[in-house]
């Protein structure tokens, strides 16, 4: 069944995941009401002569001269000078969930956009046309101007798209889905870019993936003392309740829950590494972290991100900054600093796990036949290349503000800069997971103790049914994709 979408409903983060294929978006009464009354308060505005950014000036810097008379016209005005993106095409399911937010955004009745815009968006997220969207260019300012450009003028049959999976201009791409070219004015071209709805995308699905990952290093820390038969008293409720800090509590919880049942084999240190013994310190911290992020991403779905907004109630046009992500950049850059330090973990759970010298004896690499085979050594190599790529790339970008657009942007976010970035970093991270499972998997084949917590030997089971040992050497970059999969459905 096709997945749906209400624009009279909250928009959530599942909706967006669901919007890398097809979906149903309906737009009831309620909606037509709002979006028709904003509409036509914008007409009689214009008919009243009174300025209104985008529609009676210019854009930017250039606003003290006037636009251009035709309306048509003026929606040029806005597109053609935003095409001059650079680099790789943003992910498809990034540039889909982009328009989703946005038509959700253009949905609340703020924005004076036609009627005719929501329909078509509503339409386009119903088939699998994709606007090609570059991923350099913007700085999040007065919204992800550069990248929504190229989609708006994708839906005009302008510039690139993609049509099941496959790219070609765009006015071909629009016949295949059997979509109409767009007509716009000015008023909907402005508000189709004018808002951080790229920036919105990528960190509602970055923290998705960061919290899938984030979940998953919970339990395969269980599993991994288990294995190794560590005492579990560092996940004591006494302990971590004096520590103070809610998402460590909650960590703690969670993780008693995979542990239960978990006996000590007596063969390891009285004090485990800090990559076992601090994993609900570290764990909960990411949690606490997460939890802002969640905020934040929640305001954005919930939000209208445009200039200026229309209230006809009150005979009013509002120009402010409401396409400014600078709260989506700090929470991105959050969610960077998550990513890099539970990547880190994972990591170095992976190292403890390959060496002899701290496994309880397991051979060198988990290899089968040491020498003869090699094991987790590729894997291994491979996470360290990850983390290190993820820890380059966590500088914040939300503090990295440059002037620009002859200082009308004197102060820039760079939201949709770190967004992308925590989107890469986050699935970067699910390959370390993977690793480290497969890893796991592969330590059950070469002499680990069998689980004693019920949980733990579940999931252990299931990769085990996934995944067959490394016994001879294979190619193992599916496997570590597969492992992941199988942790995160668990």
């Amino acid at each position: 069944m096709t997945p749906a979408v209400d624009l009279a409903a909250p928009l959530r983060i599942a909706d967006l995941i669901a919007a890398r294929d097809p979906i149903r978006v309906t737009a009831g009464a309620a909606v037509r009401d709002r979006v028709g009354a904003a509409r036509s308060f914008l007409s009689k505005v214009l008919g009243d002569d009174r300025a209104v950014y985008g529609s009676t000036t210019g854009f930017g810097a250039l606003v003290g001269y006037a636009g251009r008379a035709d309306l048509r016209d003026q929606a040029d005005n806005t597109l053609a000078h935003l095409g001059a993106g650079h680099g790789p095409d943003i992910d498809p399911h990034v540039a889909r969930a982009t328009m989703l937010v946005r038509v959700w955004s253009l949905a609340r009745g703020a924005s004076g956009v036609s009627p005719h815009v929501i329909d078509a968006l509503t339409a386009m997220l119903g088939t699998t046309f994709t606007p090609v969207m570059p991923r350099y260019g913007s700085v999040g300012a007065s919204g992800d101007l550069i990248p929504l450009g190229a989609a708006a003028q994708a839906l005009r049959g302008r510039g690139t798209a993609c049509f099941d999976g496959t790219r070609m201009p765009a006015a071909e791409a629009l016949r295949a889905a059997g979509l109409e070219p767009l007509p716009l004015d000015g008023r909907d071209a402005l508000a189709l870019v004018n808002g951080t709805s790229l920036t919105t995308a990528a960190s509602a699905l970055a923290l998705a993936a960061a919290r899938a990952a984030h979940r998953a290093v919970q339990r395969l820390t269980c599993l991994l003392a288990d294995l190794l038969g560590s005492d579990p008293q560092f996940l004591d409720p006494r302990l971590l309740r004096l520590y103070g800090h809610p998402g460590a509590i909650a960590v703690g919880a969670t993780m008693r829950g995979f542990a239960a049942g978990l006996t000590p084999s007596g063969q390891r240190p009285l004090q485990e590494p800090y990559s076992i013994r601090c994993a609900p310190q570290l764990l909960g911290a990411a949690e606490d972290a997460l939890r802002y992020a969640d905020g934040v991403v929640a305001a954005d779905l919930g939000g209208v991100s445009d200039n200026p907004l229309f209230f006809p109630d009150d005979d009013a046009v509002v120009h402010g900054g409401n396409f400014f992500g600078q709260p989506a950049a700090f929470a991105a850059d959050v969610l960077s600093m998550v990513v890099a330090q539970v990547g880190n973990l994972a990591e170095r759970q992976l190292d403890l796990l390959v060496d002899p010298a701290r496994n309880t004896g397991l051979p060198p690499m988990l290899a089968a036949g040491p020498g003869q085979q090699h094991g987790l050594q590729g894997v291994q190599l491979a996470s360290t290349a990850l983390i290190a790529e993820i820890r380059r790339d966590a500088l914040p970008a939300s503090m990295q503000s440059l002037p620009t657009n002859l200082h009308n942007q004197d102060v820039i976010p760079l939201g949709n800069q770190a967004a992308l970035r925590a989107l890469d970093q986050a699935r970067l991270l699910r390959v370390i997971v993977g690793s480290l499972a497969l890893g796991l998997r592969q330590a059950a084949h070469v002499g680990a103790r069998a689980p004693t917590a019920p949980a733990n030997a579940e999931l252990l089971a299931a990769l085990v049914a996934a995944i067959p040992p490394i016994d001879p050497d294979r190619p193992l970059e599916d496997d570590v994709r597969r492992a992941a999969d199988v942790v995160e459905e668990g």
